[in-house]
């Protein structure tokens, strides 16, 4: 007998052996118990999560000889015929392909026709959203009335492309991701049926690289299984998926906390040598920067029976919750540029470089730490102006600065006394820096150079925020610098003071028209009444 992979193997045949789905298990379940069948269901979720197994699994629910039940015998013809693919009264349409209303029309000229062996005559349409409106159209009709013979079972990746005429004649039943904890159980419980020695470190890379998907999975098992030759080894699984070993981002994290440059490239030059994916090795930082965080601020959010957790704690203790919050983003957009750099090499130790130069601000440094570097701006002005400019689009990872109730003493070469929206309300500006000025609020004053924070991404690009600060360079006469971030806004701004006028101004004019004795003469004398939204402030 040939081989089959674990993947059509392992496929569930009944709603029992579906992995993670209870929610949609229990839904059908309990209609084909008491017989409460629609004509038309929707299956949504990404690749490999058992859309089509569900589909087939229903299809034999239906058309069990014992009677429609939700516990299908499994050995009767037509469940049997079901499971090799060949019952006739399952049609099995792959919408990727057949997109055209021809074919759609085709299709549903036939299915007027009683079924002939089962009970009903069920069409599985799997990617359904690549239909064309056309096509779409013409199924409206059958599922509008649809014979009583006749059920539909529709399976999509994408249900947002589905007209909302075809959404609302379905039930939809939206399919979950597999969780990597499910995936690694479901694999453990395989491999001991297979009789194949595993290692638990290999099925949780395996779990990870398969994304929610347990076909993936299945396939990358089989495809480990063949790579290892014998027992499914954690270093085995690595070879074959180029996956990083953990111990490299350990020593880069552990480089990194103790400011060793010269190391951090030493091990960039290892994977060179070693041909290990830079990108990846992003992703697997990224990763475990976020189990870092957990454990600083939600420990009990790691499982104590993970290898991995003692490391993960003991690395957690290296830097602040500020830190890894900045190096998780420093890590995200260098994966991101990639593509954009020199090459994979030059991409990655930029990546590394900039882990080191930039820090969280912070307002309470520890004296050992003076000597690192601090946050640094990404945007400079031209060399002619001593000004420097930071925005949130080209520099997200200056963390948000503490923010002081204090004014900093100004320099006397500026003419400032801490109130930023009066400030503000006073500088000449246009557009968006004039946007920019009235929405910002103060955060601190460094010598020459104002640190604020803005509410909206748009407003601190760096154009805008280089013209904002040419205007406050013109009014203060000084070549003033200017730092923004974005944030939530708590303090006052100009904004908030100007709306605040607005509405006092408002109010008094309210009063003075519901105080004014010629108003009141009008409406006593003449049932007369104040059109709402028409009292103006003068």
């Amino acid at each position: 007998m040939s081989y089959q992979v674990l993947a059509r193997k392992w496929r569930p045949k009944n709603f029992a052996t579906l992995v993670e789905q209870e929610h949609v298990v229990r839904a059908l379940t309990h209609a084909l118990d008491q017989n409460r069948l629609h004509h038309a269901y929707l299956f949504t979720g990404t690749r490999g999560v058992g859309k089509t197994t569900l589909a087939r699994i229903l299809a034999k629910a239906l058309n069990c000889e014992t009677g429609i039940t939700s516990k299908p015998c499994g050995v009767c013809r037509a469940c049997t015929e079901i499971d090799q693919g060949r019952f006739v009264d399952l049609i099995e349409v792959d919408a990727a392909t057949n997109t055209k209303v021809e074919e759609m029309r085709q299709l549903l000229e036939n299915a007027v026709y009683a079924p002939t062996s089962g009970r009903f005559k069920v069409y599985v349409i799997d990617e359904v959203h690549m239909l064309s409106s056309s096509a779409f159209n013409a199924m409206l009709k059958t599922l509008e009335e649809p014979p009583e013979h006749i059920k539909f079972i529709l399976a999509t990746t994408d249900p947002q492309k589905i007209p909302v005429t075809v959404l609302s004649r379905c039930l939809q039943f939206n399919l979950k991701q597999m969780p990597p904890s499910a995936i690694v159980e479901h694999l453990q419980h395989i491999l001991g049926v297979e009789k194949v020695a595993c290692e638990l470190p290999a099925l949780r890379l395996i779990a990870h690289a398969a994304s929610g998907s347990m076909r993936d999975a299945l396939s990358l098992l089989d495809q480990a299984i063949a790579y290892s030759a014998g027992p499914v080894t954690e270093a085995a699984v690595r070879g074959m998926l180029g996956a990083i070993d953990r111990s490299t981002i350990v020593r880069l994290l552990d480089a990194l906390a103790a400011r060793d440059g010269k190391t951090l490239l030493a091990i960039a030059d290892e994977m060179t040598a070693r041909s290990l994916s830079f990108t990846r090795a992003l992703s697997d930082m990224g990763a475990l920067l976020h189990r870092m965080a957990l454990a600083q601020q939600v420990p009990d959010a790691l499982l104590e029976d993970d290898p991995d957790t003692p490391e993960v704690k003991r690395l957690a203790t290296l830097f602040d919750a500020e830190e890894i919050q900045l190096y998780y983003q420093i890590c995200l957009h260098g994966r991101n540029e990639m593509g954009l750099a020199p090459d994979e090499y030059a991409g990655f130790t930029m990546t590394l470089l900039r882990l080191l130069a930039f820090q969280p601000a912070s307002s309470n440094d520890a004296p050992a730490k003076a000597s690192t570097p601090r946050a640094m701006p990404l945007v400079s002005s031209k060399p002619a102006m001593s000004a420097t400019v930071v925005a949130q689009t080209a520099a997200p990872y200056a963390a948000p600065a503490m923010v002081t109730t204090l004014a900093t003493p100004a320099p006397a070469a500026l003419d400032f006394n801490g109130d930023w929206p009066a400030l503000t309300s006073r500088v000449a500006a246009s557009g968006m820096a004039k946007q920019f000025l009235q929405q910002s609020e103060f955060v601190r004053l460094d010598g020459i150079t104002f640190h604020v924070r803005v509410p909206l991404k748009p407003l601190a690009e760096p154009g805008t925020v280089e013209k904002a600060r040419t205007a406050l360079r013109n009014h203060f006469n000084v070549n003033v610098n200017l730092m923004a971030e974005v944030g939530a806004v708590a303090g006052v701004t100009a904004a908030k003071v100007e709306q605040a006028q607005q509405t006092d101004r408002m109010n008094q004019a309210t009063q003075a028209i519901q105080s004014d004795a010629f108003v009141n003469d009008l409406i006593s004398q003449f049932d007369a009444t104040v059109v709402p939204g028409s009292i103006k402030p003068i």
